[in-house]
């Protein structure tokens, strides 16, 4: 994923946007944090989307709710941190 360029790249899946969008806000909690969470909680229920809303939850700090949210998307983390999931995610979602 092209995190070099300054506008949303127009090929991403919902999926990878909310991914995008976690890495352009540095992996923090904040606005771009927010409108990835926005994005993985309008469509609950789908495994991809789940699977980014637990990563969200796990850069947010709340490793109950994350676990709730992989167990649910029926994966367990590919990463030993949370970059190293973005990564992991990044590259089932090219697949």
């Amino acid at each position: 994923m092209d995190l070099t360029r300054d506008a949303l790249p127009v090929e991403l899946t919902q999926p990878e946007v909310a991914l995008w969008w976690l890495a352009k806000g540095d992996f923090t909690v904040g606005p771009a944090w927010a409108r990835a969470h926005e994005i993985a909680q309008a469509s609950e229920g789908v495994a991809a989307f789940d699977r980014v809303h637990a990563l969200l939850h796990w850069v947010e700090g709340d490793r109950g709710n994350s676990d709730y949210w992989y167990r649910r998307a029926g994966v367990a983390r590919a990463g030993a941190d949370p970059r190293a999931e973005w990564e992991a995610q990044v590259a089932d979602l090219r697949r």
